[in-house]
């Protein structure tokens, strides 16, 4: 993959997603519904923005943080001045402790030491313990970037050799040990369509984020955290769980790839897989999650919930906050369960 550093590459890159996101907006609505936007649509297409949307060596050729090298110590002193109330806010999942269609794999608690028996004077103790198998379409969990791979690569051109039975030597989430502490701008695609939640499938397109900028007053930049809220939740606790497999998710379209590289976005996350499934690029099953790990360098978290937070922000008409998120200190790890906090 190639080097983004010199200015005329990032120029180059944001004429690419000015080109995407004007080819959207002319697009027929038949088209921006069905196969996708023209240029960012088929197998190829993807091949070629695995290479023009590359962040490899950007930050030199041993980096392991991607695109969250872009939370500088000054964004982060940014995103503090954000806070007015000091009021926060999860945006995790409840754990889903109970086998459904599109939750496999459980979180289990089990209490190794329970109240009863302990002693009546003085002090005892009780403990539990969790098994979280957390990628999947469940748990609210942070992809860090070795987690997809593209022909044996993962970000920064390390190989996939590199993650073994040990775990990951490479591109952990141990590399994020420190945190994440950034500005937050929620993207409320379902507000933005005037629907408590967008039908699984339903794809959302370049144009569709530029037209929440404008209608939200704020604008995407170098450093946030893009947190696109598709209602799935909502959905979910109206009707019920469905099969991810068969009925899908809504989520971007691959389109939107070059629109995220131009913004410099440090981290993608959403209620859901992040990617519209199906993706409508044939053959391309994840496209957004292949593009922003492998090629941006840049982590996921996934299935947030939304909901409270979408409240929250539309109470008061903001729609940027400060972000915390602490994963899991765990060496080798391909990821960790998350508890994101939104701070008004």
């Amino acid at each position: 993959m190639t080097d983004t550093t010199n200015p005329s590459r990032r120029n180059a890159m944001q004429q690419l997603a000015a080109g995407v996101s004007l080819a959207a907006m002319n697009a027929p609505a038949a088209q921006a519904q069905g196969a996708g936007i023209a240029g960012a649509s088929t197998p190829e297409d993807f091949v070629r923005l695995q290479k023009q949307l590359s962040n490899w060596n950007r930050w030199g050729a041993n980096d392991q943080m991607g695109a969250v090298n872009l939370i500088t110590p000054e964004k982060r002193k940014a995103a503090v001045q954000l806070v007015r109330e000091g009021l926060s806010y999860s945006m995790a999942r409840n754990a889903e402790t109970k086998e459904a269609v599109d939750n496999p794999a459980p979180i289990v608690r089990k209490t190794t030491r329970v109240g009863k028996g302990q002693p009546g004077v003085g002090i005892g103790g009780t403990s539990d313990t969790f098994f979280i198998s957390y990628h999947g379409y469940a748990h609210t969990h942070m992809d860090t970037i070795c987690h997809f791979l593209y022909d044996g690569k993962m970000y920064n051109g390390y190989s996939q050799d590199e993650v073994t039975e040990d775990g990951a030597a490479k591109n952990s989430i141990i590399n994020f040990k420190n945190g994440i502490i950034t500005r937050g701008v929620l993207m409320d695609m379902a507000r933005h369509k005037g629907v408590e939640y967008l039908e699984p499938g339903t794809a959302i397109y370049p144009q569709d984020l530029e037209a929440w900028e404008k209608k939200a007053g704020v604008k995407v930049g170098a450093g946030d955290v893009m947190i696109v809220r598709t209602g799935r939740w909502a959905r979910r606790d109206a009707k019920g769980p469905w099969s991810i497999q068969n009925e899908g998710l809504a989520g971007l379209h691959m389109s939107c790839a070059p629109w995220l590289h131009a913004r410099d976005v440090a981290i993608l996350g959403g209620d859901g897989a992040q990617d519209v499934l199906p993706s409508k690029v044939e053959g391309v099953p994840q496209p957004i999650h292949a593009l922003v790990i492998v090629a941006m360098g840049m982590p996921i978290f996934d299935n947030c919930d939304l909901e409270l937070v979408g409240r929250e922000a539309e109470k008061r008409k903001r729609w940027e906050f400060l972000v915390t998120a602490s994963p899991a200190a765990v060496p080798g790890a391909t990821g960790s369960v998350l508890n994101p906090i939104a701070t008004f």
